[in-house]
């Protein structure tokens, strides 16, 4: 199991979570939380955006920039 201290809205103050046995594979990783102090359940959620690809104009034109002399 592994703690850490975050703030309990039930509990009104800072106090240890810990990550109850996971029956998921998450191991120490698990998003799932436990207040020690009332037992409230907090999930931690984690998100991994792809960066936006370009879009490419039609018939594969680019822009060019000329330079001033």
């Amino acid at each position: 199991m592994s703690d850490r201290e975050l703030h309990c809205d039930a509990c009104q103050d800072v106090v240890p979570f810990e990550a109850p046995p996971c029956v998921d594979g998450h191991g120490a990783d698990c998003p799932e939380l436990v207040c020690t102090g009332c037992g409230a359940a907090v999930l931690i959620a984690t998100f991994a955006l792809r960066p936006p690809r370009l879009r490419r104009r039609p018939g594969g034109a680019r822009e060019t920039h000329s330079r001033a002399a």
